[in-house]
């Protein structure tokens, strides 16, 4: 998955371009940059601002979308009006979804926005959004409505929709004693998200908040569950904020990485932009799997939550990625490597005998088996017929196959499983026949 941050450079790491990076690659998605402003910044003072010229914003806009498939675009600090119409032209029409984070001021003081540029910040960017993210200072300048009550909230977040974007959430209302809420108008209805308050002082936690929400949508989530992410995602990143300056912590998440999600993330991202992928995904949609050296158990194997899911020629990573996440295709995991414990991952794939003669003619070693010959006790029970299938699929074989497959029974449908070793060595096997 690839995911764009428009923004501006701040050196200490802790906002702008830099925090968003961190964001995207600590969630499992590839990063990219156009960068808009540098600023010369640290956790005690912000010092200077020297925007980039807006030609050269324009070409980095190209240069990225002349190679690369973006699945979501975060937009913050945008300083200047030249820039803000350059992206605004750049970036009119595209069907991607957009999050405007709508950064007035840093942290530590520093102007992120010229105030003459105010005006088509509004009038060209702002309209662009699938959703905004301001918090209640940045609200209000927006529309010149103080924000005291709840009531005020709803008609701060409605005129901000009037100028063009879809959804708002409004982030950082103290919504009660120990309790700090982002409120969201979604088309025209409106909900509180909320949580418990940290009282320190942070730098980070706004860009945090808007790459993660960024992050989500383009999984597909929907924005409820997108904002309830990205809030927890926040709030935990804010719980852990480090001094490591002389002024404010920053913002980082610092749990233990998990290799093999990374391993899974980038392999699901180079699968996702294979040519023609779309074409081999089957009506249950696809799922892809990885496991730890012998697994115990479904605990053991890394699978999307929801599915990978076709849109008409584009192909959505729908759902996170978490160990137990697929039934079918890890179920199917943990049976091969029973036998074969060098076997660690698996796709599934639509059935299809002219991919089973090229997967032949390739030389893999292919096994099927027959779902009419299934026993009832095993259809009746859930989870077991894949299990029983591949069980019986390799029971005499001596090497791991590469491909297993079966040609369906009364409303079932008919399917391929690729096998490997690794996440990489399932892709090389898939990309082989397209």
């Amino acid at each position: 998955m690839n995911v764009l941050s428009i923004a501006g450079s701040d050196p200490s790491s802790g906002a702008g371009i830099q925090s968003d990076i961190k964001t995207f690659s600590s969630l499992g998605a590839y990063g990219l940059t156009v960068l808009t402003s540098i600023t010369s910044q640290n956790t005690t003072k912000f010092d200077k601002t020297e925007p980039v010229s807006s030609k050269m914003v324009k070409n980095q806009i190209d240069s990225i979308f002349s190679d690369f498939k973006i699945s979501a675009i975060k937009i913050g600090m945008v300083y200047n009006s030249s820039i803000i119409r350059v992206i605004s032209s750049r970036l009119s029409g595209l069907n991607i979804p957009i999050v405007i984070d709508p950064v007035i001021k840093s942290t530590t003081g520093g102007m992120l926005l010229e105030k003459k540029a105010f005006a088509d910040l509004k009038k060209f960017l702002i309209p662009l959004a699938y959703v905004i993210t301001p918090n209640v200072f940045e609200a209000e300048k927006l529309t010149g409505i103080r924000i005291k009550t709840k009531k005020d909230l709803n008609k701060c977040a409605t005129s901000i929709q009037k100028m063009g974007p879809k959804n708002v959430i409004i982030t950082g209302y103290q919504l009660q004693k120990n309790k700090i809420a982002d409120f969201v108008l979604e088309d025209s209805k409106f909900y509180f998200i909320s949580g418990n308050k940290l009282s320190p002082a942070n730098h980070g936690s706004g860009c945090t908040f808007s790459s993660s929400l960024t992050f989500s949508i383009a999984q597909g989530k929907n924005l409820k569950d997108a904002v309830k992410f990205a809030k927890n995602y926040t709030y935990k990143s804010i719980k852990n904020a480090k001094k490591i300056g002389k002024g404010i912590p920053i913002t980082r998440i610092s749990e233990k990485s998990d290799e093999n999600k990374k391993i899974l993330y980038n392999a699901i991202n180079n699968l996702v932009n294979l040519k023609n992928f779309y074409s081999i995904i089957p009506e249950v949609q696809t799922n892809f799997v990885y496991s730890k050296s012998h697994p115990k158990s479904m605990r053991d194997i890394l699978g999307v939550s929801g599915r990978i899911v076709k849109a008409g020629k584009d192909v959505i990573v729908a759902g996170n990625l978490e160990y137990g996440g697929s039934k079918h295709v890890g179920n199917a995991l943990l049976e091969m490597s029973k036998k074969f414990p060098s076997i660690n991952s698996a796709i599934n794939l639509k059935y299809d005998q002219k991919l089973i003669s090229k997967f032949k003619k390739k030389g893999f070693i292919v096994q099927s088996y027959n779902r009419v010959e299934e026993p009832i006790n095993i259809k009746n029970k859930e989870n077991s017929s894949i299990s029983w299938g591949i069980k019986n699929a390799i029971k005499n074989s001596k090497r791991a196959p590469d491909i297993v497959y079966h040609t369906g029974d009364l409303g079932k449908e008919p399917m391929i499983l690729i096998f490997g070793k690794n996440p990489k060595d399932v892709i090389k096997k898939v990309s082989s026949i397209l």
